[in-house]
């Protein structure tokens, strides 16, 4: 496969990034940090809040940051062991409005939508992580992370992730979790949630957003500092200047997060996005998208970071053939690029503003085509068949020989939804297509889906935060 960026392409994009926090700089907006900073050598402008990094601050910050941790399940189904190599696909969060096939239109976004996307993913195997999904509309601002976090954690084992908006959200997020987990000390060892937070494009991070990270991260909690820009709009119109962008806002925030909390588990964040310049509309379906975030998956792995990136992204208001090839493009790119955490990759329609029910299954099966071209051909005596082949012989069939029966299930991957079977026997079941199957999917999911905590466990929570609210 060729690569979008040679090793010296790499360098140059890496020098550039280190080059534009030496000399032009970050701009903090929080006098206590900016003055920290200068204390750690940092050169720092209280006029305007620039801080410029030297590249030896840069380093020995980056140098505490581990390799390779891992974001913890419940039940230890689905443990993502980032910095291993492998790659894990996730939905994607912060919609507000979702895709009601009911009714053909949008409607905007509830609590109890958080609960029934938590469902989905529970059961969706090939989506191993929760993001919390979308706003929650009904929910008054004094609860709201307490009761995201509460049912996402009431529909699913597996790990989730949310963005906190304030100080006060992170500490509701925390109090609960560890109610949950029975303890810090056992939320440290398993960290079953973590939190993004992001800086604003171009360079620049919030005091708010420092406070949130130096709080999660000193009680246990992983963390990525994202940045989200856009090229022509919140950073240059060039790909590569993109990145330079890009690269010199991520390692940044990394290494604030060391700065703040040495060792702490913390993601390089890459969300960067495409728009089209002729009508100043956002891109997150086109392929520049897509190459934006499949080149920073080499810029995180230069420094042994686990990479937070995006894939799965379309700008198609409706789970259509605009979807499918958006989506199967960046997730297989992302996939093939060696990305750890790959987030937005299932649910997310409308250019990231909407999610569909409909659309979580249709995305698993996309992921789990990914996945298993990932997995490449298995090359051993065993699967060369040399034996079965000399067995059957000119002529022959191989339906019925025990080596058939013993790989049928290993080496292929079979979609639930796609449209297989002969064109007669389709029609007589109805001309089912893969949209249909996937909305019986969602209805069989939510009908029998089950709470994933104890229910005396519920009841205590409950107990010791009112605030709680049923959906």
């Amino acid at each position: 496969m060729r690569q979008f960026l040679s090793e010296a392409d790499i360098e140059q994009i890496d020098q550039t990034g280190r080059r534009i926090l030496t000399t032009v700089g970050i701009r903090v907006l929080d006098k206590q940090m900016l003055d920290r900073l200068r204390a750690s050598g940092a050169q720092v402008e209280p006029a305007d809040g620039r801080v410029r990094l030297p590249d030896g601050w840069i380093d020995r910050q980056l140098a505490s940051a581990p390799k390779r941790f891992t974001l913890f399940s419940r039940d230890g189904q689905n443990d993502l062991d980032l910095g291993s190599g492998q790659v894990y696909f996730g939905n994607g969060g912060r919609a507000f409005q979702i895709l009601d096939l009911a009714t053909g239109g949008f409607r905007p976004t509830m609590l109890r939508d958080v609960a029934n996307t938590a469902a989905l993913v529970e059961q969706l195997s090939h989506i191993r992580f929760y993001i919390i999904a979308c706003q929650a509309y009904d929910l008054a601002a004094d609860a709201y992370h307490l009761n995201d976090f509460f049912h996402a954690l009431l529909h699913t084992n597996k790990h989730v992730m949310g963005g906190v908006d304030n100080l006060e959200g992170a500490r509701q997020m925390v109090e609960l979790v560890e109610a949950i987990a029975g303890g810090n000390d056992s939320l440290r060892r398993q960290p079953f949630v973590s939190v993004i937070t992001n800086p604003i494009s171009p360079l620049t991070i919030d005091g708010d957003s420092l406070k949130i990270l130096e709080f999660l991260t000193g009680r246990g909690i992983p963390v990525t500092c994202a940045p989200a820009p856009i090229s022509g709009a919140t950073a240059p119109a060039t790909l590569a200047g993109t990145l330079a962008q890009l690269h010199a806002e991520a390692l940044a925030g990394a290494a604030l997060v060391q700065f703040m909390s040495p060792g702490a588990p913390v993601m390089y964040g890459s969300v960067p996005m495409a728009m089209d310049l002729r009508t100043m509309d956002l891109a997150v379906g086109s392929v520049e998208t897509a190459m934006l975030n499949t080149c920073s998956v080499a810029l995180a792995h230069r420094y042994g970071l686990p990479i937070y990136a995006s894939a799965g992204l379309t700008d198609a208001k409706r789970p259509d053939i605009q979807a499918g090839f958006e989506k199967g493009v960046s997730n297989l790119m992302l996939g093939r690029a060696g990305a750890d955490f790959v987030h937005l990759a299932a649910g997310m329609l409308d250019s990231g503003n909407s999610i569909s029910y409909e659309q979580y299954v249709i995305d698993d099966e996309i992921i789990g085509m990914v996945e298993r071209l990932l997995r490449g051909v298995t090359i051993s005596t065993e699967t060369l068949a040399f034996e079965c082949i000399e067995r059957v012989g000119p002529g022959g069939n191989y339906v019925t020989e025990e080596h058939t029966v013993e790989h049928m299930f290993s080496e292929f991957f079979y979609p639930k939804l796609a449209v297989r079977e002969q064109y007669d026997r389709w029609v007589g079941r109805g001309a089912p297509t893969p949209l249909m199957r996937a909305q019986s999917v969602v209805d069989k999911i939510l009908d029998e889906h089950e709470h994933r905590l104890d229910p005396a466990a519920v009841q205590g929570l409950r107990s010791r935060f009112p605030k709680i609210v049923d959906v």
